[in-house]
């Protein structure tokens, strides 16, 4: 199906993500995928069930998949978000092979949530406390990065840091400023949320804004950025502040009215 790009830019829709990238987005019309799927590990949203069988969810998986294939270009990039259960550890990974039949994996991030340093007197971030002897409490999720064939070229200065020894400024024929590439492991905490939490699974708009990012930007034109799970809207406010063209889908009315009304 053909569609003019007036009907489909800077919009949410409230479909089935599959439905709608099957119908309304052209082929290989997007440069960023960044975003989360329900986790399948009982999180409480306002109307779906994130407790199907798993060979089930990892089906559903599938099809979603080889939709983001067809509508992401050959040089774009898919930042898929996954979180564990602390006593499950292997299921992202599972799961990310399954992402894996359609693309190809060209890194793994690590988003670090919560990080305790106390040789620095330092402790700063969240998680999500569990309640065992056994397991600790889990304060990381992956960010895959998938490609279509590993050769996408990133701009890694874009979310570059400083050195923290300002000797090695010059000391290579890469390093002739301070500036460094972050590397994989990104600390990116949540905001404190002081009353209840308008979406139970929302990501820091930090992280989308770091992914397109590292992706890198055009000079000459907007990037489009798709989220198929565009929930309370954080992808799309990222794309926004970053001068993108979003799209993204949101099956849950009060969601996606929270997604709407934070992007005015």
């Amino acid at each position: 199906m053909t569609t003019m790009k007036s009907d489909w830019h800077n919009s949410i829709f409230g479909i089935d993500c599959i439905e709608g990238m099957d119908t309304l987005l052209p082929e290989h019309s997007i440069d960023v995928i960044v975003t989360s799927p329900p986790y399948n590990i009982g999180i409480e949203y306002n109307s779906y069930n994130d407790n199907r069988p798993f060979e089930e969810y990892l089906s559903w998986i599938g099809l979603m998949v080889k939709s983001c294939h067809r509508v992401l270009k050959d040089t774009g990039s898919f930042f898929f978000n996954l979180g564990d259960r602390p006593s499950d550890e292997f299921r992202s990974l599972t799961i990310a092979k399954k992402v894996a039949e359609s693309f190809k994996l060209q890194n793994t991030i690590h988003w670090v949530k919560s990080i305790a340093i106390p040789e620095k007197n330092l402790n700063i971030g969240h998680y999500k406390p569990v309640n065992s002897k056994r397991f600790l409490n889990n304060s990381h999720e992956y960010i895959f990065h998938f490609t279509k064939d590993r050769s996408v070229a990133l701009d890694k200065l874009a979310i570059g840091v400083p050195y923290g020894d300002k000797s090695n400024i010059g000391r290579w024929k890469h390093a002739q400023q301070d500036l460094r590439g972050r590397g994989n492991q990104w600390f990116i905490p949540y905001e404190t949320v002081k009353e209840k939490k308008l979406h139970p699974a929302m990501f820091p708009v930090k992280l989308p804004e770091m992914c397109i990012k590292l992706h890198g930007l055009d000079k000459n034109k907007p990037l489009v950025i798709l989220d198929p799970f565009m929930g309370s809207g954080s992808t799309a406010i990222a794309s926004k502040k970053l001068h993108c063209i979003f799209v993204g889908f949101e099956i849950d009315p009060k969601y996606l009215a929270l997604a709407k009304e934070a992007l005015k």
